[in-house]
């Protein structure tokens, strides 16, 4: 029999749901502004005339070329790219370092760290003269992305009662999405500027999130987990009471003490990460990134005026198309947020690959048969058909693949292995978004309409991951994750040691009776 006050495989830790705990997954989640609206605002930016006469000339001369460029090779410039990826790479860097400091200083300083590279970045960006110092802004700009992904998505997993931990942690995405649709509109309103200095307006404004989120981890709490996890249990234990409206959270405390003391028994996070029992969650996180970008979101939402530009819309169409993109996204994610903890994360996946894999085939015939290198006879009808098509992709993505990418991650690895779970998420993430960023335009001109054939391919394999590999964890506590989640699947408990259930439950009430922490 269990030792009294220890929690056991199904136990439901009693929790209300609190304003303090709404009010800082809101202020957290402001993180997803940040890289948001910088995935938005470059493709509005590297569309717009006088910044591709003052950085990019040689683009801007192939743009006004008509008849001798192919219409999918316009914007085919590597370095217009790298302006694009080069927050990427630096994002990736910069995750490796945010693991020690999500470990070592908490998830609300890592924010606070994250929002500090951020403003920098604006900051040269808005001056820069040269392709040189708009790079180098990029790169800070980068480094906050990296620190800012790492942290955002622990700290509201963590501090989420159980229940409704899908759709707080959803707000990540949700606030990624709003960034995106900010920065569409933004692009759209400083594109009609005169005088060619409207792009300055557009990357000085990114500075609204990062003061958001700079000023907001001034004022929030960290993690229970945090805490515990830095040895200050009485406070630890004071901001879970707080945070979940009641006394009774000596079962939850006794919880996250013991997986504290387990995590403090690793001594390399990443060696460990490597062990037998953490391979389903790692396999399933790194999957769930490579995947997310070869749905070919990114592609798109990165480039979406470029791209819209290169089907035939003219310069304020093609803006106008992006803003449109850029809402569904943002409404999708909120149907996401509604139902994930409802429906579970398994059906979202399964219901967007079928979404997106016909819409991405429409797309591709479409462009097939109507855009050829250097006739463009795609017209107002297939023009409006192609939106449509893209909104039903983007819609989908935004409730499945978009949010849940960073949810489930976040929720599966134990805490000894969650930072460094964390950071091998972000930095996957942020590898495969480099090379989607970097290629893409390299890839439309060579591929052609076939780029979209090659999306929905991936998006067929990964449906099939998901319908196979991927558990469901809607309402299971991230500390039971082993017993209930991956004890049971049919291929995962292969990987889970037959001894863990009963050397870990007699280490717990070992160290519970030791300690005196028994109620």
């Amino acid at each position: 029999m269990p030792a009294q006050g220890v929690a056991t495989a199904g136990t439901e830790f009693e929790a209300r749901i609190t304003p303090i705990v709404i009010i800082s997954c809101i202020i957290a989640s402001t993180g997803g502004l940040m890289f948001g609206y910088e995935v938005g605002v470059s493709g509005g930016v590297t569309s717009m005339d006088p910044f591709l006469k003052k950085f990019f000339p040689v683009v801007y001369r192939k743009t006004q070329e008509t008849g001798v460029n192919s219409n999918y090779c316009k914007y085919d410039n590597q370095g217009l790219q790298l302006f694009t990826s080069s927050l990427y790479i630096a994002g990736l860097i910069a995750t490796f370092a945010a693991s020690y400091t999500t470990r070592r200083l908490g998830r609300r300083l890592t924010m606070l760290i994250a929002g500090i590279f951020y403003l920098v970045g604006v900051a040269l960006n808005v001056a820069a003269q040269n392709i040189a110092m708009l790079i180098i802004g990029r790169i800070f700009l980068g480094c906050g992305v990296g620190f800012g992904n790492q942290a955002v998505p622990l700290f509201l997993s963590e501090i989420a009662p159980t229940r409704i931990r899908g759709g707080l942690n959803i707000l990540f995405q949700l606030n990624v999405t709003i960034g995106i649709l900010f920065a569409n509109l933004v692009n759209y309103g400083t594109n009609k500027i005169k005088g060619g200095w409207g792009w300055r307006v557009s990357l000085g404004l990114a500075g609204i999130p990062a003061v958001l989120i700079t000023v907001g981890a001034l004022i929030l709490v960290d993690t229970p987990n945090s805490l515990i996890e830095r040895d200050r249990l009485e406070e630890g234990k004071a901001v879970l009471r707080k945070i979940r409206g009641t006394d009774k959270i000596e079962t939850e405390f006794l919880e996250l003490v013991e997986a504290s003391r387990v995590a403090k028994l690793v001594k390399n996070p990443f060696r460990n990460l490597l062990e037998r029992k953490n391979r389903p969650q790692l396999i399933i996180a790194i999957s769930l990134q490579v995947f997310q970008q070869f749905t070919g979101i990114n592609a798109i939402m990165f480039y979406a005026p470029v791209l819209f530009a290169t089907l035939g819309f003219g310069g304020n169409a093609s803006l106008y198309s992006a803003v449109i993109t850029g809402a569904v996204n943002v409404l999708s994610t909120i149907v996401s947020i509604y139902s994930v903890d409802r429906l579970g994360r398994r059906v979202l996946l399964l219901e967007a690959g079928v979404q997106m894999f016909f819409s991405q085939i429409v797309i591709a015939i479409i462009l097939a048969i109507k855009v050829t290198d250097t006739s463009n006879k795609l017209g107002s009808g297939f023009g409006i058909i192609v939106v449509v098509m893209i909104c039903t992709f983007v819609s989908s993505f935004a409730w499945s693949f978009g949010p849940l990418g960073w949810l489930i991650p976040s929720e599966i690895f134990p805490l000894e292995a969650r930072s460094a779970g964390q950071s091998v998420t972000v930095c996957v993430n942020l590898v495969f978004t480099f090379l989607i960023a970097q290629a893409f335009l390299s890839m439309l001109c060579a591929m052609k309409s076939g780029i979209f054939f090659f999306f929905s391919a991936w998006v067929l394999i990964m449906s099939f991951f998901v319908y196979f590999l991927i558990p469901e964890t809607k309402n299971i506590p991230t500390e039971e994750m082993t017993e209930r989640i991956w004890k049971q699947h049919w291929l995962w408990k292969r990987f889970m040691e037959d001894d863990h259930k009963q050397t870990y439950g007699d280490e717990r009430i070992k160290n519970v009776n030791s300690k005196g922490f028994d109620p």
